[in-house]
């Protein structure tokens, strides 16, 4: 029996209550996978198509789509400006068996010689076509420190490896319930900057901003998630943009830092804005992960 073979057995056997267990394929600074329980409360109960123009790791998009009945005429838009990131998001959706095959491949290769193997896949860039560079990201995301993507200034990227004894590269099972989630409804995955979503949006459309955070001060700037950044100017276009939507009647909902900065661009929802506790799980120093809030903004 094949590889193949044992994926199909595999979806096969998972039954109704396979997305139960889902969860996010990717670390992702700042995933929303530990907040799922509380942000979840502030999903309005009735809306037509769905954005997420930030979508990282996804975890209330995966919410989203097992949660709530999503109309058969309508959409869930899914975004981002990292290509790579959406690159990957398409080939879990259409060629998973052969994306399982690169990852049981890089898998192996990584057990041999851990830091060998991972400077090396991180060095190569060209030689790869859409399944390998999905196989190459995800592989990075799982070997690398504290799952962080960062890129330089020319978009190459540069993290080191992590300290991990055995990472679970191929992560079979989850994958497979992400291929079915991904197949749930209509969605459509495409990268642009987030201003794009303009020439969709219509009037009781829900759409759920998780940009890279504003700073808390000058050292914890993690926001080079593109070699663009997302400094105060964008914060600012992020808000102005906001602002449209709310007169357009979308219903909207954003994440972002507890600062005097954040909530004075969203002065004008100061009634919507709440106070959520949080862990932050990418300082450096773990004492320094704890005791620190996010901010949901709404417009409804």
């Amino acid at each position: 029996m094949d590889t193949h073979d044992n994926i199909s057995l595999k979806m096969n056997s998972l039954g109704k209550n396979f997305s139960e267990t889902c969860h996010p394929f990717i670390k992702w600074a700042g995933g929303k996978s530990r907040l799922i329980s509380q942000i979840k409360n502030f999903i309005p109960k009735e809306f037509n198509n769905y954005f997420e123009p930030f979508v990282g790791s996804g975890a209330l998009f995966f919410y989203i789509v097992r949660s709530f009945k999503i109309k058969r005429d309508c959409y869930v838009h899914i975004s981002d400006i990292n290509a790579e990131l959406i690159n990957v998001y398409k080939i879990i959706k259409d060629n998973l068996n052969d994306l399982i095959k690169e990852l049981q491949y890089n898998e192996i290769e990584y057990h041999k010689d851990p830091k060998k193997f991972y400077y090396k896949l991180r060095a190569e860039t060209l030689r790869f076509n859409r399944i390998q560079k999905a196989a190459r990201f995800i592989t990075l995301n799982k070997t690398c420190y504290n799952g962080l993507y960062r890129v330089n200034k020319r978009g190459l990227f540069n993290v080191p490896i992590g300290n991990y004894i055995k990472p679970k590269i191929c992560d079979l099972e989850n994958l497979i319930k992400v291929n079915k989630i991904i197949n749930l409804a209509n969605i459509i995955f495409e990268t642009y900057d987030y201003q794009h979503i303009t020439k969709r949006i219509k009037e009781n459309d829900f759409i759920y901003f998780d940009p890279p955070y504003h700073p808390l001060n000058e050292t914890s700037n993690f926001t080079n998630y593109t070699s663009h950044g997302f400094d105060y100017n964008e914060q600012k276009r992020l808000a102005d943009f906001f602002y449209e939507l709310d007169k357009r009647k979308c219903k909207i909902l954003l994440s972002n830092s507890d600062t005097i900065i954040v909530r004075d661009l969203y002065s004008s929802f100061r009634q919507n804005i709440i106070s959520l506790p949080t862990l932050r799980s990418i300082n450096s120093n773990t004492k320094k992960r704890k005791n620190h809030s996010e901010l949901i903004i709404k417009n409804f």
